[in-house]
């Protein structure tokens, strides 16, 4: 959870660098014995997680009889999607790969080029008898083998499956309820609404303490903040998935036409509502900038100092923490902009992505590969899928008791997560690295207190927030997912793609802090050249060529 803004062109250069470096590998990596499996994954050492000692990666390795030794990155964005392409890019790289969709993952467009160079191993016929539990997800949830299924025709990798609700709506604002109360506001329903409670946040010291110490609004990344913001406006989805240039997140659709939203007037004129809150000191100077963990630090301060964050959970603040603060953030629904707009972007349907989290490398015997796929399997099981996302029955989760409640009412709970201290959550499970298929009726038939300012109850507080934004979808959105680019094209598609999205993030970020004018028609037209310039329109033209091929 880093700044997207920080690092875009370096990004864009580590991109160009690494697929330079998998058309220059030739020669098979050397591989390790039958019994040892090297993965790549990501992990948390804040929460406690060590992939080689942990008490799922033990139960593996018992059950599977192997040695799973890993080659490790962090849940930092864009550190983590550098560290995977310089990985591949050494040509030494592990024999899987096993990611997360919102930290990073494969694009459709790099299993293709992949796959054809050789680098990874295609898993059509690995799918079968030795994998019943991916089989019978297929079939289940056809939208699973549809997703996991590249432009070429093969599968190339399995992604994860997460019908996560409030992961539909990731965009959403919170704000410090109590504040309001003490300065006797109601919460905002319009943008210039918006603007006048940050200023009183900012101006009337609503923590109380006799100190202008107050953060009106801040984020991190600022990709959830700006997504919020510009909604009001014009459509803009949020690049939240994965790394930058990864999905078309500029685009938009209007009447079956592609849109660059960027090029667009209402763009403009959203930018420079947001660039004058940030004029006003009411966007925390960091929210383009810092990480996950600096704005946690925001939110642990010994006053309570934030007034409200654009993330899609309140997550920078904890139930630990002694003065109660995890209780007073409330979801904000859409606004309404100043041509009376609320519509807002939705993910749409299951928290998923074209591409692959999961991949097998060529690095990898036929041995390892069958075994690979039977640890995948095993985690798309019931009880494969309850200890590898959350860990050891009785410790880190229990069968439901009597009374218990499902998150979805109409379902039969299934079973409860037990709260753990920060510093241990991950100790003895993967967490979402084995969330491979998390479909409906798992996620909603977990037991959720009915408390939703407790800590159990934090599941079903995501659930009733995110009914505020339920039915304020924009018609606008570009479901790219439904669209295939294969072939030279696709390869031209990347390169474009990379260039283009990491420099709307960047230049975003320069109209918003002052950097760039958005007010000055001299930036704004240097801004569409600079567009012009790096491919914009053929960007724009190939979409629409693929759009117009799937109708």
């Amino acid at each position: 959870m880093t700044s997207r803004f920080a690092r875009a062109a370096a990004m864009g250069a580590a991109l160009t660098v690494a697929a330079g470096a998998f058309a220059a590998c030739s020669s098979e990596p050397e591989t390790t014995p039958d019994d040892v499996i090297t993965i790549f994954a990501p992990q948390d050492a804040g929460q406690g997680q060590d992939l080689e000692d942990n008490a799922f990666t033990t139960l593996l390795e018992e059950k599977f009889d192997v040695d799973l030794q890993f080659e490790t990155t962090t849940w930092d964005g864009n550190a983590a999607a550098e560290k995977r392409q310089i990985s591949l890019a050494s040509g030494d790289y592990p024999d899987a790969y096993m990611l997360i969709p919102w930290v990073d993952q494969f694009s459709s467009e790099e299993l293709v080029e992949l796959g054809g160079q050789g680098v990874i191993v295609p898993l059509d016929d690995l799918i079968g008898e030795d994998t019943p539990n991916l089989v019978a997800a297929f079939e289940k949830e056809p939208g699973f083998e549809e997703l996991a299924t590249s432009p070429d025709g093969n599968i190339w990798g399995i992604p994860a499956w997460n019908d996560c609700y409030h992961c539909s709506y990731p965009s959403k604002l919170w704000m410090n309820s109590a504040w309001l109360d003490a300065l006797g506001l109601e919460q905002p329903t319009t943008t210039e609404e918006l603007r006048d409670v940050l200023e009183a946040f900012k101006t009337q010291d609503p923590n109380g303490n006799g100190e202008a110490d107050e953060i009106p609004l801040s984020g991190a990344g600022g990709a959830t903040l700006l997504s919020y913001l510009l909604n009001p406006y014009v459509y803009t989805a949020e690049m939240y998935a994965n790394a930058e240039g990864v999905n078309p997140a500029s685009l938009g659709l209007q009447n079956g036409q592609v849109t660059l939203q960027p090029t667009r007037n209402e763009w403009r004129e959203g930018i420079s509502y947001v660039a004058s809150l940030y004029a006003d000191g009411l966007i925390d100077e960091g929210a383009f900038t810092q990480n996950g963990e600096a704005l946690t630090a925001e939110g642990a301060t010994e006053d309570v100092i934030l007034g409200s964050v654009a993330v899609m959970h309140p997550w920078f603040v904890t139930a630990d923490q002694e003065d109660g603060r995890y209780t007073q953030y409330d979801a904000v629904p859409p606004l309404t902009g100043p041509k009376g707009d609320d519509t807002f972007w939705s993910g749409g349907g299951a928290g998923a992505a074209p591409g692959a989290t999961f991949v097998i490398t060529n690095r990898s015997s036929e041995a390892k590969q069958r075994k690979l796929m039977q640890i995948l399997d095993f985690m798309v099981s019931y009880d494969g899928h309850l200890q590898g996302e959350y860990g050891i029955e009785g410790v880190n989760w229990m069968r439901p008791e009597e009374g218990d409640v499902a998150l979805d009412e109409t379902l039969e709970p299934n079973f409860k997560v037990i709260t753990q201290p920060t510093e241990e959550t991950l100790q003895n499970s993967w967490g979402p690295i084995a969330q491979f298929f998390s479909d409906a009726e798992f996620r909603n038939s977990q037991v959720t207190a009915t408390d939703i300012y407790s800590a159990e109850g934090y599941e079903r507080r995501l659930f009733e927030a995110t009914t505020f934004y339920e039915g304020h979808e924009s018609d606008e959105l570009f479901p790219y997912w439904e669209v295939d680019v294969t072939g030279e094209t696709a390869t031209e598609l990347a390169t474009i793609q990379t260039n283009v999205e990491n420099f709307i993030v960047q230049a975003s970020a320069e109209f918003v802090t002052g950097i760039r004018d958005i007010g000055g028609d001299e930036d704004w037209a240097e801004f569409q050249q600079n567009l012009t310039d790096l491919g914009a329109d053929r960007y724009v033209e190939i979409y629409q060529e693929a759009w117009d091929a799937s109708q």
